[in-house]
């Protein structure tokens, strides 16, 4: 077996155990398959489908899109993620619910962090609601639930997140935290029952249930003979009551104490423990959720990325000029693009940065020589944007002129500093430095220029007239 074959068999089998995964609700184990099928295998489009509906089954619509919108540049028109996307876009609002369910995951989140757990719930419940499948919604509100002592709702939300993924860590770790919460309260409750039992009698009358405080029965016994055996009795045993049981009877109820102590003790720590873990994961939410926070990407904004890098990828025919491509390259915002977009981004910048970085400085240079600064500033950024190290600095340098040519001294300066500061040892670097010095001694070079030559002629007047003297000596 040759290794492109290999390659082809290892992506197949780990296709077919995210197949297997899925099928039981494990989108967990899924998605780590069928990206390790992607690994042996990008064009494998089934494994490509197949995740997006996996991320799709467990809320994260975003993923989805990206994996089916590659999926759709990649196959052919009876490609099954035209199918899902179509599906997806055709449900009118159904875009909008889902970007709302995330503003609203996030103000949750934010209500988390400020300590206002019911502000948060309320929000997480109506993101839950436009977004049933939101399985990280469910978690957070679980967690939110536990901490407020609301422990069967926080059932009810980490059980509806387990159906969605049967093997989510998260999710799993949660499920055991609450058993182990309901068993401690199962035990004190049996505790507390079987003590008021002990303190009452329960019996029949008729239809009804008769609960009485329980009594000590007492016979009535009648006759001196009775009464003498009763004060005998009564004498013996308080004697012996003193003498040895009461030792005994004291010893043990301080081992008892003790053992109470010791039991109640370590229960204290282990619910403080376990208050501790749920305040953790708390905090691990707070703060592995920030980059979501300050900056969402929507799926609109993904798919525009995504659609305008594969158009310039597919333009074989030459229907855009090498500068338009350049420009529409520039303008992609890269914060939208995955592992995957940034490989295409990056292939296409190789093939085109070279060529318009010269071509870009040589239009700066032209318009610097006509005096149009504004234009030749306009070039020289995208050629910074394209190469910030082209011909060692010579791009910022002339950024640096044009600046200085216009009367702002602030960017020239900034831009002669970029110059030295990364090539120190070039041309470049000279002339940024001699540029920043006749700026900033133009004054007193003339000062001293003029005093050089003040002094310069006192003393040749001097020779002068000495000479002079000798001769007519």
């Amino acid at each position: 077996m040759d290794y492109e074959s290999r390659l082809i068999y290892q992506s197949n089998y780990w296709y077919n155990d995210g197949l297997k995964r899925a099928g039981i609700r494990d989108l967990t184990g899924a998605i780590a398959s069928f990206k390790r099928s992607l690994q042996y295998n990008r064009s494998n489009l089934a494994a490509r489908n197949l995740l997006g509906l996996a991320y799709y089954g467990r809320g994260d619509v975003v993923e989805a899109l990206v994996e089916w919108i590659i999926s759709r540049n990649f196959g052919t028109a009876d490609n099954i993620a035209n199918y899902f996307i179509e599906k997806l876009q055709e449900v009118p609002g159904e875009l909008e619910n889902i970007n709302e369910a995330a503003k609203r995951y996030n103000q949750g989140l934010a209500y988390a962090q400020q300590d206002a757990v019911d502000m948060a719930i309320i929000q997480l419940k109506k993101a839950v609601d436009l977004h049933p499948t939101f399985v990280k919604a469910h978690q957070l509100l679980c967690l939110l639930y536990t901490e407020s002592g609301q422990y069967s709702n926080a059932r009810s939300s980490i059980l509806t997140a387990h159906k969605l993924d049967t093997t989510d860590p998260i999710t799993l770790k949660y499920m055991y935290e609450l058993n182990q919460v309901g068993k401690e309260r199962s035990t004190k409750a049996k505790n507390k029952d079987s003590k008021q039992d002990e303190q009452t009698v329960t019996y029949n009358l008729g239809n009804e249930t008769i609960i009485q405080p329980a009594t000590p029965t007492v016979r009535e016994n009648t006759g001196w003979h009775t009464a003498l055996n009763i004060g005998i009795g009564l004498l013996v045993g308080v004697a012996v009551m003193w003498f040895l049981v009461m030792p005994a009877i004291i010893s043990s109820r301080q081992s008892s104490i003790n053992d109470e102590t010791v039991a109640f003790s370590e229960k204290i720590a282990t619910e403080e423990a376990q208050i501790s873990a749920l305040k953790t994961e708390l905090e691990d939410y707070r703060s592995t959720t920030v980059e979501s926070e300050n900056a969402p990407l929507t799926a609109e904004s993904t798919q525009e990325a995504y659609e305008t890098l594969l158009s310039l990828q597919n333009d074989t025919d030459g229907e855009m000029t090498t500068s338009d491509r350049t420009d529409t390259l520039l303008n992609i915002e890269t914060a939208a693009l995955g592992e995957e977009g940034m490989e295409v981004y990056n292939t296409l910048g190789e093939s085109l940065f070279p060529e318009m970085c010269s071509e870009y400085y040589a239009a700066a240079q032209e318009s610097y020589e006509a005096s149009d600064y504004g234009e030749a500033i306009i070039y020289l950024e995208k050629v910074i944007q394209m190469d910030e190290t082209y011909d060692d600095g010579g791009a910022y340098l002339l950024m640096g002129q044009c600046y200085q040519q216009q009367g702002d001294e602030e960017q020239a300066n900034t831009c002669f500093q970029q110059v030295m500061d990364a090539f120190p040892d070039t041309e470049n670097a000279e002339a940024a430095r001699e540029a920043m010095g006749i700026r900033g001694n133009r004054l007193s070079g003339d000062e001293e220029d003029t005093e050089g030559t003040t002094e310069g002629t006192t003393e040749g007047t001097t020779e002068e007239t000495g000479e002079e003297t000798e001769e007519d000596t």
